[in-house]
């Protein structure tokens, strides 16, 4: 779990990070978690982006995305969704210490 300092931290890391995946009017399916799930492996910090054609709400589908790829919600904003889950290998991010 990410405090409320690194969240703000990894925000401001995804300003640029262009969304690398699209939710669409399939929804949360095997092939995107896995996917998702490799991309966070290698890069920590991701950003989706939701369909209109989706049929859930984003921050429902933010929210049952992470829960299956064990990651943390680091912002919805509009459609796009970013996750952040720490490497098992050497993490590529270094997040602040404190609360």
């Amino acid at each position: 779990m990410i405090t409320s300092k690194q969240r703000a931290y990894l925000r401001g890391l995804a300003n640029d990070l262009p969304a690398i995946m699209q939710v669409g009017k399939a929804g949360i399916t095997d092939p995107l978690v896995k996917t998702c799930s490799d991309a966070l492996e290698a890069r920590e910090l991701i950003k989706l982006h939701i369909l209109e054609s989706c049929n859930a709400q984003p921050r429902e589908t933010a929210n049952a995305l992470a829960q299956r790829l064990q990651a943390d919600v680091v912002a919805v904003t509009g459609k796009k969704v970013t996750f952040y889950r720490r490497s098992s290998g050497r993490p590529v991010i270094l997040l602040p210490e404190g609360k």
